[in-house]
């Protein structure tokens, strides 16, 4: 394969090290760099837990619906050839646990949501993440001050996973021509990110890279770096049959699956200016309404004890993302009906006429987060609520592994 040696110049931002844990205070002094760097190509992994060891099966038992494809609001049935998945859209799940797979074979151990690192007691827990084909929207939307609380949602909310507290965030804005008030909007929205969170924005990079990205556009990492104690990592060893899954509520699609939405949204023929049916917003605002962080909430749960697994729904959703914090040989039954499915996803499945399975192993569905409680915790927790809702019961721990619906 040939290199491209055709040099870029990009502005590094290393920003001082407030000593109070505060976003507020992070852009106190700035140093710039000019440096050459060359043009690649990478590919993203995300970090993965060091001490996972579960690999059991992918699969999900068919039984009832999300809600009727048998009809359609289209008039007349389905048809089967029509239904949209993610493949279709141009993204392959399977090819990317095949990576995965093989990435396992060259670094041993990886399985969970973030990479632990050892110092002294304690583990630095890192993970990484970017918000996907959400930017077409954002550029098409022209909402830019929020896309920066799902690019720190995405990465935090993984660490967490793992009982860790966020310490700090750096991030890699990258663009053709520089827009200085579009990319102050933007680091914004991190800024709101690391505030919800509890963590700092410790620095960042500035790609400004000619011919590279059309004109407006622009793409967005971001890395987060948390640490928890040895003896209070949340590794799932110790969940057992019987125990429970709590659920905490989405705020919609958050950051995954948008490459089916768009699909979804060209074939339904309407705009992102337009109503969601049905709703008061528009399908621009139900889309782009940020991914929620988890950080304190999880936190707060950990300190009271009872926490045994917690899996962050992302691209997988239920399918893929909750046998990872399962010892082999445990699966998750879930309740259908258990929670409130947002009215945003009941469009996506019947405008792109999605099947059942396939909205599971794309969305969140309206659960971003899932728990696994011993059944004392998920009493305190659910009555901790006192009517709020906030966390939901939506499952149980089963023997036999995959995700079955009942």
């Amino acid at each position: 394969m040939a290199t491209n040696f055709v040099a870029n110049t990009e502005l590094s931002r290393c920003f001082a090290v407030s000593t109070i844990p505060s976003c507020q205070k992070v852009y106190i002094t700035q140093r710039y760099l000019y440096r050459r760097t060359f043009d690649c190509l990478s590919k993203r992994f995300q970090l993965l837990s060091v001490a996972a060891e579960e690999e059991g099966a992918r699969r999900i038992t068919k039984n009832s619906l999300i809600c009727s494809m048998s009809k359609n609001n289209f008039g007349g049935s389905a048809d089967k050839a029509d239904n949209l998945t993610y493949k279709d859209a141009g993204v392959n799940i399977d090819a990317g646990s095949e990576l995965v797979r093989r990435i396992a074979k060259m670094a041993p151990g990886i399985g969970g949501f973030g990479g632990l690192f050892p110092l002294g007691d304690s583990y630095l827990v890192a993970g990484t993440d970017g918000v996907g084909t959400k930017l077409k929207l954002a550029f098409e939307t022209g909402i830019h001050d929020t896309i920066g609380i799902d690019l720190v949602a995405m990465s935090v909310n993984d660490i967490v996973t793992s009982g860790a507290k966020p310490l700090f965030v750096l991030d890699y804005f990258a663009t053709s021509h520089l827009d200085v008030d579009l990319a102050e909007k933007v680091i914004k929205g991190i800024v709101d990110g690391c505030q919800q969170s509890d963590c700092t924005l410790l620095g960042g990079e500035t790609a400004e890279m000619p011919d590279f990205y059309a004109d407006g556009e622009y793409d967005l990492s971001g890395f987060a770096v948390g640490i928890v104690k040895k003896d209070s990592v949340i590794d799932g060893k110790n969940i057992k049959v019987g125990d429970v899954l709590i659920g905490l509520p989405s705020s919609g699609v958050h950051s995954n699956g948008f490459s089916l939405v768009r699909r979804v949204l060209a074939r339904s023929g309407l705009s992102l200016k337009d109503k969601l049916p049905g709703e008061a917003c528009t399908l621009g605002e139900a889309l782009m309404a940020p991914t929620v962080i988890y950080v304190k909430q999880v936190l707060d749960f950990i300190s009271k004890g009872g926490v045994k697994g917690i899996a962050h729904i992302t691209g997988g959703g239920f399918t893929d993302n909750i046998p990872r914090v399962f010892p082999k040989g445990l699966g998750a039954a879930i309740y259908n009906d258990s929670w409130e499915v947002p009215p945003v996803f009941k469009w996506i499945q019947e405008a792109g006429r999605i099947e059942d399975a396939e909205m599971r192993r794309t969305f969140n569905m309206g659960i971003g987060m899932v728990l696994v409680v011993s059944p004392e915790a998920s009493l305190r927790i659910l009555e901790d609520e006192h009517g709020a809702i906030s966390a939901y019961r939506i499952g149980e721990v089963v023997g036999g592994e995959g995700v079955s619906y009942h």
